[in-house]
Formats: structure tokens, sequence, C-alpha cells
């Protein structure tokens, strides 16, 4: 009958907690960061208004066309990009849109 090996785990290479510092340790950089505001949505945007699509994702600084709004935890919007692009995007990613120097001069004069 064979004698069974005994385990061996090799020494840490980490410091113990006893000679840690209590210095926070720094995430890695592709840390995410969550925003808690996003379940509040805005108020602001409605169907068919025109928005400004913030943040850095696909379509980021576009203007585009809210098609259709739907609530949840997180509210959405569909959207509709002036290059035919369709997304869905977080109501807290969306910023309504400036109006158009020709549509500003109309009402002006």
């Amino acid at each position: 009958m064979k004698r069974k090996r005994k385990f061996f785990r090799p020494p840490s290479r980490t410091p113990s907690s006893a000679g840690a510092s209590s210095a926070a340790v720094p995430g890695p950089p592709s840390l995410v960061a969550i925003d808690l505001n996003a379940g509040k949505g805005r108020d602001d945007i409605v169907e068919g208004a025109r928005v400004t699509i913030l943040g850095g994702g696909l379509y980021a600084g576009e203007t585009a066309v809210v098609e259709r709004l739907s609530g949840g935890v997180i509210p959405t919007a569909l959207v509709r990009t002036e290059a035919g692009r369709a997304r869905q995007v977080r109501t807290i990613d969306l910023r309504p849109a400036p109006r158009p120097e020709a549509e500003q001069a109309d009402s002006q004069g």
C-alpha cells in the first residue's frame, strides 16, 4: 500500500494582512463606474424629442429622435440617429438637443 503524499502549498506572494498598509488598494483601470442616478431617469425626455446621446457608447455625441420610452429599473429610450441607426439608450445618457440654427432664425424674425 502506498503512502499518501503530503500536500505542499507554496508561500504566498502577497504580503499578509499584518504587513499590509491601511491605504486603499486602487482597482484595475478597467473598473466600471456605476451611475446610481440612472434609476431616476429624466423627465424632460419625451417621445418625438430631439436629443443628443451622451456617454462613451457607440453613438456618443450624435443627435437622435426618441421613438419609444420604456420604464423599468433603469428607464431607457429607443432612439433613431440622423444616420438612420436605432439604439436603446438609458435616459440618463440623453440630453435635449439644441435647436438647429435655421429653426432659431425663423422663430426670431
